[in-house]
């Protein structure tokens, strides 16, 4: 079970479970793996194109980058560390070693959302203040929502950290503590970005239609506009669609156990981390393969022909 969310600060296993070894287990760790693989050659591939093609050096493939690495981060790991730890002891006990991949999870996992949010942030400006877009979201602009969200991803894994070594000394007395922490975990790493996320889509959305409604009548170029805007809408919904199906369901899992304290089975803790997890593997297909440039960069990646020679400034699209 990944350590890095609400569960792990008092939910108990029993040892039948984490020693039982079955052809499941042994399919479910190649599966895993196989998704984490994935995981990290999708947001190579991002990474690659990115720093290596000129043409994609842009503010909000900056930000791509940015994700890029974070989910790269979780496949490299996160996902082998939740794989292995799924049935060690880091279920019974909290050493130094199993509190830095908690740590690890919680920074990457709030990076990569709080990513998803800038990203959101560039393509609200992008599609709804088109004139004053590059004004307001340039390099300098871009740089800073980079460093915040990983300034905060870090200060916020730290501080998980602490407070896990300061409840275990303290025992059961720190329970306001151990209430902080889960209100903190819940509102970073779902809460907060859903709603951010929500409201920018809402918005995009009818800015969309309004444009949409106002050029019905227009030049064919007025209908270009309306299929591009109409295609960035349609692109955002499949984010958040993605985002919410990934981690919707653990966090609602989580708030139902802390509040009530009903332990839920096992395997549903671990199927729902695991889904959540699983934002990391899908984000490189929902940014990057949806885009003829991408695909372009990847087949020139994949083929080798970079290394054949500089293609540094090829045109894309």
């Amino acid at each position: 079970m990944i350590r890095f969310l609400p569960f792990p600060l008092s939910y108990k296993v029993s040892n039948t479970l984490i020693h039982t070894r079955s052809a499941i287990c042994v399919f479910l760790n190649i599966f895993l793996g196989s998704l984490s693989v994935v995981t990290v050659g999708g947001n190579l591939l991002v990474i690659i194109s990115i720093i290596y093609f000129k043409q994609l050096h842009t503010p909000t493939n900056y930000l791509i980058l940015s994700l890029a690495v974070a989910d790269l981060l979780v496949g490299v790991l996160v996902f082998p560390l939740t794989i292995e730890f799924s049935e060690t002891i880091c279920l019974y006990h909290t050493d130094l070693f199993c509190k830095m991949q908690g740590s690890f999870g919680i920074s990457l996992s709030i990076s990569s959302i709080l990513t998803l949010c800038c990203i959101s942030i560039d393509r609200y400006y992008a599609v709804c203040q088109p004139l004053t877009y590059r004004t307001k979201i340039n390099d300098n602009v871009v740089v800073t929502m980079i460093l915040v969200t990983w300034g905060m991803s870090v200060i916020i894994g730290l501080f998980f950290i602490t407070a896990e070594i300061d409840t275990e000394n303290c025992g059961e007395t720190c329970f306001f503590e151990i209430v902080i922490v889960n209100i903190i975990s819940m509102i970073f790493m779902f809460g907060l970005p859903m709603i951010i996320m929500l409201c920018i889509y809402l918005k995009i959305f009818l800015v969309a239609q309004r444009q949409a409604c106002s050029i019905h009548n227009t030049t064919k170029s007025g209908a270009a506009i309306s299929k591009t805007e109409r295609k960035a809408t349609k692109t955002l919904a499949i984010v958040m669609g993605i985002y919410l199906v990934c981690w919707f369901p653990f966090f609602l899992c989580s708030s139902i156990y802390f509040f009530s304290h009903f332990n839920p089975p096992l395997p549903l803790v671990e199927f729902l981390n695991w889904l959540a997890l699983s934002n990391s593997t899908f984000n490189p297909f929902i940014y990057a393969f949806f885009y003829t440039w991408f695909r372009s960069a990847f087949r020139m990646i994949i083929s080798g022909k970079i290394i054949l020679g500089d293609f540094t400034n090829s045109k894309l699209f």
